[in-house]
């Protein structure tokens, strides 16, 4: 059990806040939007890991009009004894030390949600002010920053019941580009902390709205939230278990889909690359799945991957020291956690298929079934393989390839339709622009399985152009092209093959998206011309602005109804000129939720399709994604 005793002789010094703001994107990662996002959920690890400490229970993130946020909890209160060593309070010591936290006091939290323990320092120094207030032993405690640096020493001001901390910071306009809070970004987010805290309240709210997250199940209910509009196999299945200081959280539930969405969390932090504790699970499930179907005798062996297939699962690790690898520092690397988890997941899994029967046997074959279409996929390859061979290039034909053989400098065109194929072809510079003509709407590869899409010839020819393979054997290192431009109409029946192209990169060439290679091209829905001027304008309402500034007398308004519609020099000018046009990066920001977005808008449910289209509609004058 966690001492309660939190004071100032528990908060380690490590160095001072020199250098962050001179170097801010070594400590937040960016000073654009991201960044600037990154300081209210550092603000809120501290809230976040008094709860994991079992202090907290409420969170309170208030975005304010001055552009200003206030995070507020519940918890023990930051210490506001004087420091020994450094003759200071501990809370000026956490706002103004780099690293100075009771984080690296293993007696104040044995497990915490910050990554690098920067925390509230690097808010402090990044914002134009900062002003906290602490509740604790009977009194309210107040502090102003200014730029980093207090503009008084904490000042005990009345008395007060309760215990907590608020903090209210202005970010700082000369280190950040954007200043604007994105409430949906930060909904998402906060979201995902309820589920991963079961019991504890995160309330997010503005001058306009008020969101409350509060989820007794916890990463249970995480489950059924994401699995919602997909057709379910079983009740989920939920198991928590604690060895020493560490405690593994799992929840599972497979449906009908072929798609895999696992999300694996150490300490409330998202490891979007895996690692240990994710390869135990699945090395468990594996072994759990294989061992049912041989003591049953229902069928042969199945691979990690079949396994995996329509399966939506939870891992949540709490450990008191995780060590991360990787790029992106979301990739856990404790070897002793992949025995652990491994040895768990078994023993609970097995319990769970021996106990329910005719789950188990339901979940097998679907596992089965898996294993044959994966087969029946590797056929299919290898007979593309051998058509590929026999043909004179293995490139489709109706492929206007480029010159430049550099995939850095090429683009690929993926045009809808033959007839604005043409448009393009004769448009493009033939240095570094590839252009590829569909044919209609391809596969909703949301409702098939990798061999109905080996088979799908329109899809065949997009894989074969890209050069990357598919599933496992895709290999990013082959990619032809670092451009890949999603080019169709700019009307609802482009939209929805924007949408069907996307949920083809999305589940099946994810790396593609992640390394920064898919793109929307931005063609323009009207052609204004007053006199001998000429605009082009891209939706209703830009239109509207465009002639309430020009007036309506004697202006000729041209609606493109499709790519095709525009002459190779108007298609060349507007949407494919890398001077001129317009290029939206497809990137996954939060991979949870588009997880849910693109179930909602290609999955069988109807009603969930429609809420969603009901709800974004009046935000975008043509909804497109």
């Amino acid at each position: 059990m966690i001492k309660s005793s939190y004071k100032a002789e528990n908060i380690t010094v490590l160095e001072g806040l020199e250098g962050v703001r001179k170097r801010p994107s070594m400590y937040i990662g960016d000073t654009g939007e991201r960044g600037l996002h990154h300081l209210i959920y550092e603000a809120v690890d501290n809230a976040i890991d008094e709860a994991l400490a079992g202090y907290c229970k409420n969170i309170l993130v208030q975005l304010n009009e001055d552009s200003s946020v206030t995070v507020e909890d519940d918890g023990r209160g930051i210490p506001v004894d004087i420091h020994k060593t450094y003759k200071k309070s501990a809370v000026e010591l956490v706002l103004t030390k780099l690293h100075a936290g009771g984080k690296f006091d293993k007696k104040t939290y044995q497990v915490s949600g910050g990554l690098h323990g920067v925390g509230i320092s690097v808010v402090n120094a990044l914002s134009a002010w900062l002003k906290v207030e602490v509740k604790r032993d009977g009194y309210l405690y107040y502090q102003e920053y200014d730029y980093g640096k207090p503009k008084n020493d904490l000042k005990k001001k009345n008395k007060i019941e309760g215990t907590g901390t608020k903090v209210t910071f202005l970010p700082d306009n000369q280190i950040f580009s954007v200043l604007s809070f994105n409430y949906d970004i930060l909904s998402a987010r906060l979201k995902e902390l309820a589920y991963l805290n079961k019991g504890v309240k995160i309330i997010l709210k503005d001058s306009k709205r008020q969101n409350e997250f509060f989820y007794e199940g916890g990463i249970l209910s995480f489950v059924e939230d994401i699995n919602t509009g997909k057709n379910k196999l079983h009740p989920p299945i939920y198991f928590s278990k604690q060895i020493d200081s560490t405690i593994i959280e799992v929840a599972m539930q497979y449906n009908d889909t072929y798609n895999e969405s696992i999300f694996s969390f150490v300490n409330t932090i998202n490891t979007i690359e895996g690692g240990t504790h994710y390869v135990g699970f699945s090395m468990a499930l594996t072994r759990v799945i294989n061992d049912y179907i041989k003591k049953n005798k229902i069928g042969e062996p199945v691979s990690s991957e079949d396994v995996k297939e329509g399966l939506t699962a939870i891992i949540s690790l709490k450990i008191p020291d995780p060590q991360f690898e990787g790029q992106t520092k979301t990739k856990l690397g404790n070897s002793e956690v992949k025995l652990l988890v491994n040895s768990i997941v078994y023993e609970e899994l097995n319990n769970y298929m021996e106990e329910t029967p005719q789950i188990a046997k339901f979940i097998c074959a679907k596992c089965i079934n898996a294993s044959k279409a994966r087969e029946a996929a590797r056929k299919a390859r290898e007979l593309t393989r051998r058509k590929s061979a026999l043909g004179s290039s293995a490139l489709p034909g109706k492929l206007a390839d480029c010159q430049e053989k550099n995939p850095e400098k090429s683009e690929l065109f993926l045009v809808e339709g033959d007839s604005a194929g043409g448009s393009a072809k004769s448009a493009r510079s033939r240095v570094n622009q590839a252009i590829l003509p569909l044919k209609g709407k391809i596969l909703n590869v949301e409702k098939s399985r990798l061999n109905k899409l080996l088979i799908n010839e329109e899809i065949r020819t997009i894989i074969t152009a890209i050069g990357t393979s598919i599933g496992e054997e895709f290999n990013l290192g082959k990619t032809r092209y670092h451009k890949i431009i999603i080019m169709t109409d700019a009307d609802v029946d482009g939209s929805h093959i924007s949408c069907l192209l996307l949920t083809f990169f999305y589940r099946y060439m994810n790396p593609l998206i992640k390394a920064g290679y898919i793109y929307l091209a931005t063609p323009p829905l009207y052609k204004v011309v007053k006199e001998k001027q000429k605009a082009y304008v891209f939706n209703d309402v830009e239109l509207q602005t465009l002639l309430s500034e020009i007036g309506n007398e004697g202006v000729t308004i041209q609606r493109y109804k499709g790519l095709g519609e525009m002459n190779p020099d108007q298609l060349w000018e507007t949407t494919m000129n890398p001077n001129t046009r317009i290029l939206r990066k497809i990137t996954i920001d939060d991979a949870i939720e588009a997880d849910r977005i693109f179930t909602v808008l290609m999955g069988d449910d109807v009603e969930p399709r429609r809420a969603f289209i009901q709800a974004n509609a009046k935000e975008v004058s043509n909804l497109d994604i």
